[in-house]
């Protein structure tokens, strides 16, 4: 590895010859300025790892240099050293994002273990992720084996992501393969979980199971209502868990998260279904027999999320709670985003306030749609990176802060979250068949059965029957379902691509997370 490159400024820096030769012999390159402006011009035209800067200098000032070097160059590490340790100084240094700071005199090994650790964390932090994912993968590796139940898995869940977060820490491609393989091992497995038990969850029989949509309200949501303290319903539609973790930090600034929990989106993991399961308080097939007038099958025209409002307020009144004063927005542009930012002080006086905000489903359908998209987010880590850079400057984000300082709860969810596809299978069906590529529904579909769960009975699934005979199947791990004609342009079209509808961790088991004002 190349020597680090440091460039330590002082006006005293005759007086420092010794603390230069110590940095030299631990192996450091060191080139050093009496002043700011001569440091400026080097930082312009040098590659520099860190930057040691004296605060009290004349002519041009530590924290003057400092904002300069950050101007060409933001993230370079710097250190500032000063004699001082007022407070209003120690702010303003680091509001100015400095790595560290040291105080006069400095002693060598002082300036050598700042260094370290600016210069050495990431290769630490990366073997130190390395370490200990080695010695969990055999406990994930048992708790895959032992047959888990529906808690396990989420906790299954929750361990992979957090590893495949580590791992973006460490620039170790062999075992962030290692953790992909894991992963996919665990689809699998969870594939076979959901066959065998989904039946039985769904069936109005059934008092066994984990929280899914239909009744998400009335166990997660409804049990944290208190008169006098305005509840936030927010629905991030699409939002995997993965994607939380990443925004998670944004809203820590504002909120003290209270409980951090997941759920299992129904089937098929589309929006439409599960959202309508969520705000209903039902599964498809009794919103159907509830609302025939209001449920729309996935070949029927028009818009299919339209009623949920419609739908809520009648799962309140029969859930007890119908005297609620309740508001519902739903925010599907930035006009609307705008909107909910000037209006959101005027829903303080309501119990309970849904917001669905729209913005992660757009990006993942556009991202089959649009080439800057399929660029933009090419595998899970740019995607997570994306939903980081919305969520911060979103009109959300903007509204929630406007109110972070007034007593309230938040409850935030989603209806499904997405699996990026890389399996083609081939399905033939006739001219009534879906389009979607990881659920079809169907007269005479025609599928190899150990490549999808099918249900030829839809009521099995808590779903209505659109036509007669018609039956549903869903993909499952990475697969997407394509059909014959047209197979190879298709195929390549969607390789690769965020989709949901199918049975996968992503896409089924979803966060739901409580939080409060500070």
């Amino acid at each position: 590895m190349a020597a680090a490159k440091i460039i330590w400024v002082d006006d005293e820096i005759e007086s420092l010859q010794s603390q230069k030769m110590f940095l030299e012999n631990k192996g450091y390159e060191v080139q050093t300025f009496t002043n700011g402006f001569d440091a400026i011009d080097y930082v312009k035209e040098n590659l520099v790892d860190v930057v040691l800067i004296d605060e009290s200098m004349p002519g041009i000032t530590g924290l003057e240099t400092l904002a300069k070097i950050k101007e060409i160059n933001q993230s370079l590490p710097i250190v500032l050293i000063t004699k001082n340790e007022t407070e209003n100084l120690m702010d303003e240094a680091i509001g100015s994002q400095i790595s560290d700071y040291l105080i006069k005199p400095v002693n060598p090994n002082q300036v050598w273990l700042s260094l370290k650790k600016i210069i050495d964390n990431r290769r630490l932090v990366a073997e130190k992720t390395t370490t200990s994912y080695q010695q969990q993968f055999r406990h994930l590796f048992t708790a895959l084996n032992s047959n888990p139940d529906y808690n396990e898995w989420m906790d299954i869940y929750k361990k992979l992501i957090y590893w495949e977060l580590e791992m973006q820490k460490s620039d170790s491609p062999e075992m962030q393969e290692v953790l992909q393989s894991q992963k996919s091992e665990a689809n699998t497995e969870f594939f076979k979980f959901v066959s065998r038990n989904y039946a039985g969850w769904v069936s109005p029989k059934s008092s066994e199971g984990p929280v899914m949509s239909h009744n998400l309200f009335q166990f997660k949501v409804l049990p944290h209502i208190e008169k006098g303290t305005p509840l936030f319903f927010i629905l991030i539609d699409n939002l995997r868990f993965d994607q939380w973790k990443t925004i998670q930090p944004i809203f820590a600034e504002s909120f003290r998260i209270t409980e951090e929990e997941s759920f299992y989106s129904i089937l098929p993991t589309a929006t439409q279904y599960c959202r309508n399961a969520i705000f209903a308080g039902l599964m498809p097939i009794d919103i159907e027999k509830q609302f025939p007038a209001l449920w729309k099958n996935d070949e029927e025209e028009g818009g299919k999320n339209l009623n949920e409002e419609e739908f809520f307020r009648a799962q309140l009144k029969r859930l007890g709670k119908g005297d609620l004063k309740v508001s519902y927005t739903k925010v599907v542009n930035n006009h609307a985003g705008l909107d909910l930012v000037n209006n959101i002080h005027n829903l303080m006086n309501n119990d309970i306030n849904v917001i669905v905000y729209n913005f992660v489903d757009m990006l993942s359908h556009a991202r089959t749609e649009m080439e800057v998209l399929k660029e933009l987010a090419s595998d899970e880590m740019s995607y997570r990176s994306i939903t980081a850079s919305w969520f911060e400057h979103s009109p959300l984000h903007q509204a929630l802060k406007k109110i972070a300082d007034k007593k309230i709860k938040i409850v935030l969810a989603t209806d499904h979250g997405s699996v990026r596809v890389k399996t083609p299978y081939k399905v033939v069906g006739d001219k009534q068949t879906t389009t979607n590529l990881r659920y079809k529904h169907g007269r005479n579909l025609n599928y190899e059965p150990k490549e999808v769960l099918a249900f030829r009975e839809p009521k099995d699934a808590g779903l209505p029957t659109p036509t007669i005979n018609s039956s549903f199947i869903f993909a499952k791990e990475d697969s997407f379902l394509c059909y014959p004609n047209n197979y190879n342009y298709y195929v390549n079209y969607y390789k690769n691509t965020f989709q949901h509808g199918g049975i996968s961790l992503e896409e089924m088991i979803v966060p739901v997370i409580k939080m409060q004002s500070k």
